[in-house]
């Protein structure tokens, strides 16, 4: 199998974008107190069950991408975790002045790599 220039392209978004989801994941792990206060905070039932589907969404959802024989799986776990985490932390419509403007970007940037993990899916399919 010889590998040509969009291949190595290809593999390079996919560690990239998969791997930033890795570390992201690893970090939360130390989080996950804050992140349950939040989710507890937003009514969410069960919580510090929820906090950790979310950090082992990343983890799992990003090493799959960032893999790639499971990139597939692994994009549309992000996806999931994605529009969970922009409607849980980034509802924007809830917000007012310069707090709304910043929820609206992040919400922005999150549908953006919602595209982004589109990409490795359509190469999956």
């Amino acid at each position: 199998m010889t590998l040509d220039l969009p291949d190595i392209v290809f593999a390079l978004a996919r560690i990239l974008l998969g791997g930033a989801f890795l570390v992201f994941g690893i970090r939360n792990i130390a989080n996950l107190s804050s992140l349950t206060l939040a989710l507890t905070a937003r009514g969410m039932i069960l919580p510090r069950l929820s906090a950790i589907i979310g950090v082992a969404l990343q983890i799992v959802g990003g090493l799959l991408v960032a893999v790639g024989p499971f990139a597939l799986i692994g994009g549309a776990a992000l996806i999931v975790f994605l529009i969970f985490a922009t409607v849980l932390f980034h509802n924007f419509w809830s917000y007012s002045g310069a707090e709304r403007l910043t929820h609206l970007n992040a919400t922005i940037m999150n549908l953006g790599l919602v595209g982004a993990f589109l990409l490795p899916i359509a190469a999956m399919l």
